[in-house]
């Protein structure tokens, strides 16, 4: 348990797994709006560790999520660690608003994984 376990009952995480494209983005923007029903300060860690493609589609629900979050005073975090949705980040010019971060326990603390490339070889992935 945190120091702030109450602040958890306002943090939703959304998982993705396999391909993030046109013919899966969809369902994974109407996951991303199931989590923001109702009113209130919002935290949303968005897990993409196990989307193994992805393309510019997710970007549009990410950004949605991200500005809905900020309006009730929270935030929107991305977990991720393959290179194909860091370059889908940086093609689409959002990297700043989407900084990576190794784990959902990492997003929640706000401590994003800087200079991941360089520690991406003795990264565990036996998960």
């Amino acid at each position: 348990m945190g120091p702030h376990p109450s602040l958890f009952d306002e943090c939703r995480v959304v998982r993705a797994r396999g391909e993030l494209d046109l013919t899966t983005a969809p369902g994974f923007a109407h996951d991303l709006e199931d989590v923001r029903q109702g009113g209130g300060r919002l935290f949303l860690i968005v897990d993409l560790s196990d989307v193994t493609f992805m393309d510019g589609s997710a970007l549009d629900p990410l950004c949605a999520a991200w500005d809905d979050c900020r309006e009730r005073r929270g935030w929107t975090r991305v977990v991720y660690a393959r290179p194909c949705v860091s370059l889908v980040f940086r093609a689409g010019a959002v990297v700043d608003r989407f900084p990576r971060y190794a784990s959902a326990q990492d997003a929640w603390r706000g401590v994003p994984a800087d200079g991941w490339e360089e520690r991406s070889t003795v990264t565990d992935r036996s998960a």
